[in-house]
């Protein structure tokens, strides 16, 4: 109000929260978000189920997709929605682990606050403590290498223990390193690994069991010609972005033919100019063509003849595998290709998989790309093997890529906390609650590892803190058996990479929905004949 005149500065219909219980409101909905995946966690972790609008159905522990599936609407609960993507994107697994972190974070920081602290002497705290957590892990790390397999296995049976394929973690585990160790290239000192050489193709029908690493690409096409042989051993591959076809003009064109016989002169110009490409092709000493693009009926007739097993209309991403993967050179038009540009399979087969006819290219010599075939019951299950095997392939890409692995089962957890609470004291002032509490959200870890076991979380705690306080800082809980043992020694480990990106990233999103005091909602306008959206929260509007 001024001069009694009240001055409207927002639309009407906008909603604003403001100080406290501002707060309240976004810790209570990121609390929400954490407690809804906590269930999920490690070994003993439990599926969800989710069903969209449209009846679809998604069943999964893995915590970035359930996430994902879920219609979240409070901007605060998106932002720890985006904790778990970026955990995914950057990891590939931990995505659980993140978020239950920031959930923690926030929660502690609730109690802290009730106590008067105030939010940027919190924020100020935790940084410090997630700076210091993030040394205290890269102390604790150990060194592994590309060819360490006993080790990198281990760490894809971790990554594969809490997931439904938990039975078949040996294979998954197997494939995984054989794939990453295919892939990984060299650049600049450093191992890499780039996912656009890894093809996954899911096909429902077998068993987990009958999932297999194929050493080339699987081409979802089949032959063109019945008449091409089935499989051509020791393939010679021309791999082609250019069309066996006759050229459309561009503008619409007349052609007068005054004499009948021209006719059968022009049909045979055309028949001839693709005898000749199917000629230039031999000629190369190709048995094998794949093209991006497509090939006219005719010239499937004369390849079949020719005994050349073809295949069009290729993905582009799959042509690319397919010359990485042979080492092939993409040639762009017919009159380009050369023997030296061919690609060498051992075997170039078409086998029936479900109902479908594939193209498979085995037996690549040192492959750059490579395949997995994963097979499944049902749909659901396939989809599951698919999400869990490509967490364990980023876990042992993480790995490769960093050579530092750290102890799962809580351990790493426990003794940063434990760590934490010696540097609180060092700090002093009201940051040295602050980090108190932070480590005290990072037992959040193992205390919902016990929990999903069915053991008592207070009696795990107390045998964890008791073992680190003797200096045992790799033990953990073993969740099968409820005793707390070295989780080294039990094979339970995981990439650097896990640990301090999950930190990172909770304390990111902890920090800065704990700085929010003002939440403003504008009110959607009414659209044709539609209700009027907003509402607290941000629902059906913009926040600032």
């Amino acid at each position: 109000m001024m001069g009694g005149q009240p001055i409207f500065i927002l639309k009407e219909g906008t909603k604003r929260e403001s100080g406290k219980d501002a707060m309240q409101n976004n810790i209570e909905a990121a609390k929400g978000i954490a407690q809804s995946v906590r269930s999920t966690l490690g070994p003993r972790g439990m599926d969800k189920m989710m069903v969209d609008s449209l009846g679809d159905i998604v069943i999964t522990n893995d915590g970035v997709t359930i996430l994902k599936e879920m219609d979240v609407e409070h901007p605060a609960a998106k932002m720890m929605v985006e904790v778990s993507k970026t955990q995914d994107s950057f990891v590939g697994d931990g995505t659980t682990t993140a978020v239950i972190i920031a959930g923690a974070l926030l929660a502690e920081a609730e109690a802290l606050i009730k106590q008067n602290v105030h939010p940027t002497v919190i924020s100020e705290g935790y940084r410090l403590a997630s700076r210091q957590a993030k040394e205290i892990l890269e102390k604790m790390a150990k060194k592994v290498s590309i060819s360490d397999e006993k080790l990198l296995r281990k760490m894809a049976e971790t990554a594969l223990s809490s997931k439904s394929a938990s039975g078949s973690k040996e294979k998954l585990s197997k494939i995984s390193y054989d794939v990453v160790k295919s892939v990984a290239e060299k650049v600049s000192d450093r191992l890499t690994v780039d996912f656009d050489n890894i093809q996954i193709v899911k096909k429902k029908g077998g068993e987990i069991e009958e999932t297999e690493m194929i050493s080339g690409i699987i081409v979802d096409k089949e032959k063109v010609h019945p008449g091409m042989p089935d499989s051509v051993s020791k393939a010679k591959i021309a791999v082609l972005n250019a069309a066996l076809e006759i050229k459309k003009p561009e503008f619409d064109t007349n052609i007068r033919i005054d004499d009948p016989s021209m006719i059968q002169k022009f049909l045979s110009q055309e028949e001839d100019l693709l005898k000749e490409m199917v000629s230039k092709v031999k000629k190369t000493g190709a048995n094998v063509l794949i093209t991006q693009k497509g090939i006219d009926d005719l010239a499937q007739h004369y390849l079949s003849k020719e005994g050349i097993y073809a295949v069009r209309r290729v993905k582009k991403s799959d042509i690319e595998k397919l010359a990485k993967a042979t080492g092939a050179t993409i040639a762009s038009s017919i009159d380009e290709i050369s023997s030296s540009d061919l690609g060498y399979a051992e075997l170039v087969e078409q086998r029936k998989i479900d109902d479908d006819y594939l193209t498979f290219v085995t037996g690549c010599k040192n492959p750059k790309a490579v395949s997995i075939l994963v097979r499944g019951g049902t749909e659901h299950v396939v989809d599951e093997i698919d999400r869990s095997i490509t967490d364990s392939l980023h876990v042992v890409a993480a790995a490769v890529e960093d050579g530092k692995y750290t102890t799962g089962g809580g351990s790493s957890a426990s003794e940063v906390s434990f760590r934490l609470r010696e540097y609180a004291s060092k700090v002093g002032g009201r940051q040295q609650l602050a980090i108190e509490r932070f480590a005290n959200a990072l037992e959040e870890i193992p205390r919902a590892l016990a929990e999903n076991a069915g053991l008592d979380p207070i009696d795990v705690l107390i045998k964890i803190r008791s073992s680190h306080a003797e200096g045992k800082k790799f033990h953990g809980i073993n969740v099968y058996n409820g005793e707390v043992e070295d989780m080294e020694k039990a094979g339970v480990i995981e990439p650097l990479r896990v640990g301090i990106q999950a930190i990172e990233s909770a304390t990111e999103a902890g920090v800065m929905i704990l700085r929010i005091d003002d939440v403003i909602a504008t009110k959607a306008s009414r659209g044709p004949g539609g209700p009027p959206g907003g509402g607290a929260g941000g629902a059906g509007g913009d926040e600032d």
